[in-house]
């Protein structure tokens, strides 16, 4: 991909990418959000370092810094509860939005019970389609590790599918 020419650009090609990655690893929308804003400061405050390599994985990489670094801040913090925000939101939406919206959580749920490095590694390939390569970078792992991490969060999540149906 040629080099981004605006923020404004990068924003508005990779902005759902990033903050679906982030939403996975954390949980939380509110913080998905702050950490999206966070990325895009950062990528906006180095764009001009950048170095003309793929720029969904320099923002994923960004992201996973950014991440790790409000984790690291609110373990300093004492935790505030979401759940006032979450009733606020409006519950009605169509069947089929609903339904869709029902099985991905589910996933969410089974993907959330893997592994941290496995979750991470299955997200970054499975989902935001970036390759081995640029996935086992964003993760600072080897590449052949980051191959037996997916496939091992793979076979976790089929397990854990099984169980999950056949109950």
């Amino acid at each position: 991909m040629a080099a981004p020419n605006s923020i404004d650009e990068l924003y508005m090609l990779y902005m759902k990418d990033v903050y679906r990655y982030l939403l996975f690893l954390c949980q939380d929308r509110h913080t998905a959000e702050d950490i999206v804003q966070e990325t895009f400061y950062r990528a906006y405050l180095y764009l001009d370092s950048y170095k003309g390599e793929r720029v969904k994985p320099w923002l994923f990489r960004t992201a996973h810094h950014a991440l790790i670094d409000y984790k690291r801040k609110e373990k300093r913090t004492s935790p505030q509860e979401a759940a006032y925000f979450e009733n606020l939101q409006s519950r009605v939406t169509p069947e089929m939005l609903f339904l869709h919206k029902e099985r991905l959580s589910e996933l969410g749920i089974l993907i959330d019970r893997l592994r941290e490095k496995q979750k991470q590694a299955l997200l970054l390939h499975d989902w935001h389609e970036l390759s081995y390569a640029e996935s086992a970078d964003i993760m600072g792992v080897g590449l052949s590790h980051y191959k037996v991490l997916l496939f091992r969060a793979r076979q976790t999540l089929r397990q854990l599918q099984r169980e999950a149906y056949d109950v």
